[in-house]
């Protein structure tokens, strides 16, 4: 999992609530487990006119021209605005996966679903919770090209004013973030242990161990 540090990018506000991991990434996509190519398919009912499927190529897809991230100016956008129960629905890991493959790195909400906003985490994506007023005033002053800078060292916003938002998270999922550390990677942090622990109970019980001949 590529680490977290800070980042200075385009902000692409989409002004709804109670967004679902269904639009997030439709259910018909559900069927691969390989966590990449999952980018051209986010939100694929509302950028699209037609209906998406697995490893359709989305070059030539006619595309909605109402939908914010169709607009070019949006496009390479690092950072997520949006409104309150981000990620609700179905625990499908494959939302996360999706917003990252697309290149998003931070989302901004009043509040986010539980378990999609553990996922986020655990999928190198910073889920940001802010106050509704707080969220208000970003959603006023992100006007096409808008930036901010991330810095999850420190725990704050910048705003293009030099107007800074401080943010609270979880210490231990700070410290994943920063280090890139995914579930898997935290485990093998305690390798040797784990391996003096099985090499101890071998010993103390060596029929759990033992081969099939």
């Amino acid at each position: 999992m590529k680490p977290f540090k800070k980042i200075s990018a385009r902000v692409v506000p989409l002004d709804r609530a109670n967004i679902d991991t269904d639009a997030i990434i439709p259910k018909q996509f559900l069927k691969s487990i390989r966590r990449s190519g999952f980018g051209p398919y986010l939100f694929d009912e509302w950028r699209y006119l037609d209906r998406g499927e697995p490893e359709m190529d989305c070059t030539n897809r006619p595309l909605n021209p109402d939908f914010i991230l169709n607009q070019p100016i949006y496009h390479g956008a690092g950072i997520l605005l949006t409104r309150e129960n981000f990620g609700c629905g179905s625990s499908r890991e494959h939302a996360p996966w999706a917003l990252a493959d697309y290149g998003l790195r931070v989302i901004i909400a009043p509040s986010f679903a539980d378990i999609f906003y553990n996922n986020c985490f655990k999928n190198g994506l910073l889920p940001i919770i802010l106050d509704g007023a707080t969220v208000d005033h970003l959603f006023r002053e992100c006007k096409p090209g808008y930036m901010l800078e991330v810095d999850l060292a420190e725990q704050t916003l910048t705003t293009r004013f030099g107007e800074v938002i401080h943010f609270a998270i979880d210490p231990s999922r700070k410290h994943r973030l920063l280090n890139g550390l995914d579930d898997i990677a935290l485990t093998l942090q305690r390798s040797e242990a784990i391996q003096a622990y099985e090499a101890k109970r071998a010993k103390e019980a060596p029929w759990l161990f033992a081969v099939p001949s």
